[in-house]
């Protein structure tokens, strides 16, 4: 495999080669419909194999977009999409839906077998009201083992509304185990029913809820019936270090790590809120080892401080 990245930008959208091969499509100036809270997202994300691991507008949950940094409860506004979860009503179509809108692009370059992209965004409830102002970062990193890349994902929002906003879940609405929010994966149809595995050889749902430093989904596809895997892990400097996660295998694959699962966080007005993960792509099935080994990459990653990209 060459390990030598390049990358093209098509207004709204850049795309990611590692040589010949598209393994990444970052849309940063989405134009969805506001009722699916219209943000950045990646879609298609590839192995080195050429599998695809993620799902774009799924009919069962049409704001689920591949990989996206996704908030449903952001005090009484909605920048996950789709309907918002009250505990009086359940789950309610709300004039709440927000958007995520790209300013500026700040960086994007390439070098070797790195590339980063760093751009600004400006957050707006449904109504009109500007509360944050972001700068979100991402780098991809070829990796020169493991048929894997890395996709490092960084948010800094800052609350710009003039007050204090409370960030939470659906289960700090008063839904039980449903706390998801924050960094979210949708996988491909063909993966339901596939691996949900943790640190120490846990696995199933019964990880939805409970805490650690990583996660990660092994799941099949249809026609090659070659294996995929899909890891994140948490920065220990994120505030809630070790998340709790979000994770379902049936009737769909996703998971996530879910700072806000269970307890809301009070974002204070004029601070900023600083989230870091490493996802690892990786082609074929991945037993515990091969899943400490991939964490370790990712957590590596994550505590070396980036390369400058570019001149």
């Amino acid at each position: 495999m060459n390990h030598i990245i390049s990358w093209r930008d098509e207004e709204k959208s850049l795309t990611v080669s590692l040589g010949d091969l598209e393994i990444a499509t970052y849309t940063y100036d989405a134009s969805d419909e506001q009722r699916e809270s219209p943000r950045p997202f990646f879609h298609p994300l590839r192995t080195t194999a050429g599998e695809v691991v993620s799902v774009y507008r799924p009919w069962d949950h049409v704001w689920h977009k591949g990989i996206a940094w996704s908030l449903p409860h952001f005090g009484d506004d909605n920048f996950w999409g789709g309907p918002s979860y009250r505990k009086e009503t359940d789950y309610t179509w709300l004039p709440n839906n927000g958007r995520m809108r790209h300013e500026r692009v700040l960086e994007a370059s390439a070098t070797g077998n790195a590339f980063q992209f760093s751009h600004e965004l400006s957050w707006w409830t449904q109504p009109g009201e500007h509360v944050v102002d972001e700068i979100r970062t991402i780098r991809i990193e070829a990796e020169s083992a493991d048929n894997a890349w890395t996709l490092v994902f960084e948010t800094a929002m800052t609350n710009v509304s003039g007050r204090d906003i409370q960030i939470g879940s659906p289960t700090t609405e008063g839904r039980e185990n449903a706390g998801y929010g924050g960094l979210f994966w949708r996988g491909p149809r063909e993966f339901a029913g596939g691996r949900i595995e943790g640190p120490g050889g846990a696995s199933g749902e019964t990880l939805r809820g409970t805490r650690g430093p990583w996660l990660a989904f092994v799941g099949q596809h249809d026609d090659s019936c070659r294996h995929s895997t899909v890891l994140i892990a948490d920065a220990t400097t994120n505030a809630q270090h070790p998340p709790e996660w979000f994770a379902r295998s049936e009737p769909f694959a996703c998971f996530g790590p879910a700072p806000f699962f269970s307890q809301e966080v009070t974002f204070v007005a004029g601070s900023t809120m600083v989230n870091r993960y490493a996802v690892v792509i990786a082609d074929g099935d991945s037993n515990q080892e091969r899943l400490t080994s991939l964490a370790s990459l990712a957590s590596e990653t994550l505590q070396s401080e980036p390369a400058k990209v570019g001149a």
